[in-house]
């Protein structure tokens, strides 16, 4: 017979190990299961590249969130080097059809002179930009196919803060790269942003990852990764998606008419505190305080007034100020809707006519006229100047030239300000640069079209690069 003691150790024992293995059931019980879903939609999922042939007069490439490699000095012919100081505009999509139409962001395409589409199987295809949309941040492409896979459409309105989500895209140029996190907020208004109820996560959204799929745990796309609030350029745990929803909306409408058209009335509103709305003779701070009215506009035409407020629009309410854009922007120009008002102490209806909201620019990259040549570029497309003794001892170099501008074209894109050529190959001579005497004598002697490579240092760092002769 076991001893008291015993007895006691042994119920001791049982206790303890049932209370380990109860959690640890629960655990793996509780946490959901990705790999399957990763499987079924990795193959619609595609790396972009955004290449962007600079001139003068044209406007930068603005990414909304620093792309692959934020503070990183990159070394000359790196590929993901685009010759300005900046980083070459890579991104990721989705294809949402079989015949080749991708979603992703339109500031990764922006402005783009050619636009590269990777596949999951390494197959690469120059897409054609159907349309983008700065406001929303959307950006429609298309590629050549057939077959093609594509992802499932899920609904964004669904979704509960908690709910876990997934993210597959291109972070830091890494392809293919998985994340997972739970929605933090839903209908998230951020500043600048009047038109996009983003879906905040926790999910590692890096530079490289705008434009990728966010999917539930359906293995179906809610939003589309956009924004990253970061004061380093990498992830803090703050990443914001657009509905896909919204997404799809948009670019129907791309489709179909090249453009977007929005709703407009032409008021300037302000957020109500709770001081604003106790002055005004509000029980809570609620609905878009007009504080102002444009001239000409549908709203001063039906007798909308300085220091109204904006609590309902076409039957829906406007809880704050954000919310009234949306509902605004999305009302088809030329309806006929109503407005609720609160003016002097009591509510008012008035009918109104919805305008549209006048294009920023034009939608697609092909409508931006072309530069026009720069006269200091010489035919290599570059601008070279002598580096004073102060930047010789700086960079620790004896000769050479450094590039302060250059047009794009073929190769140009790895160069960028502040590289200094030390030396140039040509027809199998390398010939060195000791100044700009020398490097324009050698640029002058170049047939046309011939192939030249630049021996350029960056940093301590040394690479070829070939350009071609005008």
């Amino acid at each position: 017979m076991l001893s008291l003691r015993a007895l006691r150790r042994c119920l001791l024992w049982l206790v303890l190990t049932a209370s380990v293995a109860v959690p640890t059931t629960a655990m793996a019980r509780d946490l959901p299961e990705f790999a399957r879903l990763v499987e079924r939609n990795r193959a619609a999922v595609v790396n972009i590249r955004a290449h962007r042939f600079d001139g003068p007069g044209s406007e930068p490439m603005r990414p909304k969130i620093p792309f692959n490699g934020f503070g990183r000095q990159m070394p000359p012919g790196h590929p993901d080097s685009d010759g300005e100081g900046r980083e070459r505009a890579q991104g990721s999509g989705f294809l949402i059809s079989a015949d080749g139409y991708i979603l992703t962001n339109a500031h990764v395409v922006d402005s783009a002179d050619e636009v590269i589409v990777r596949m999951a199987d390494r197959s690469e295809y120059r897409a054609r930009v159907v349309g983008t949309d700065r406001r929303t941040d959307i950006a429609l492409l298309k590629v050549p196919g057939e077959a093609l896979p594509a992802v499932a459409l899920g609904d964004p309105s669904a979704l509960r803060e908690g709910d876990w989500v997934v993210a597959i895209g291109s972070p830091f140029g890494f392809e293919q790269s998985v994340t997972a996190g739970i929605v933090s907020a839903r209908a998230r208004s951020l500043p600048y942003e009047n038109f996009v109820p983003f879906i905040q996560t926790d999910v590692a959204i890096n530079p490289g990852n705008s434009g990728g799929p966010l999917f539930n745990l359906r293995g179906e796309v809610v939003g589309i990764n956009s924004q990253i609030f970061s004061r380093t350029g990498g992830f803090m745990g703050l990443a914001f998606s657009i509905p896909i929803d919204m997404a799809m909306d948009v670019q129907q409408q791309l489709r179909d008419n090249g453009r977007v058209r929005r709703g407009r009335i032409g008021v300037v509103i302000q957020e109500l505190s709770p001081e604003l709305a106790g002055s005004f003779g509000l029980d809570s701070p609620r609905g878009a305080l007009v504080s102002a009215v444009m001239d000409e506009t549908p709203a001063m035409t039906a007798g909308v007034e300085q220091g109204d407020i904006i609590v309902e629009f076409d039957g829906r309410p406007v809880p704050t100020s954000a919310d009234l854009p949306r509902l605004v922007a999305a009302t088809p120009p030329g309806s006929e809707v109503s407005m609720t008002l609160w003016r002097a102490g009591g509510r008012i209806e008035l009918p109104i006519a919805v305008g549209e909201l006048p294009q920023d620019r034009p939608a697609g990259p092909d409508r931006r006229p072309a530069p026009a040549a720069d006269p200091g570029q010489d035919r290599l497309g570059l601008v070279v100047v002598n580096p004073s003794l102060l930047q010789k001892r700086q960079l620790k170099i004896r000769h050479g030239v450094m590039i302060e501008r250059r047009r794009g074209g073929a190769g140009a894109e790895e160069l960028q300000y502040g590289d200094v050529i030390v030396a140039m190959v040509s027809a199998g001579q390398r010939l060195e640069v000791d100044g700009i005497d020398d490097y324009r004598r050698i640029v002058d002697g170049l047939a046309p079209g011939a192939m030249v490579s630049l021996l350029v240092q960056r940093g301590r760092h040394t690479s070829f690069v070939g350009l071609r002769a005008d």
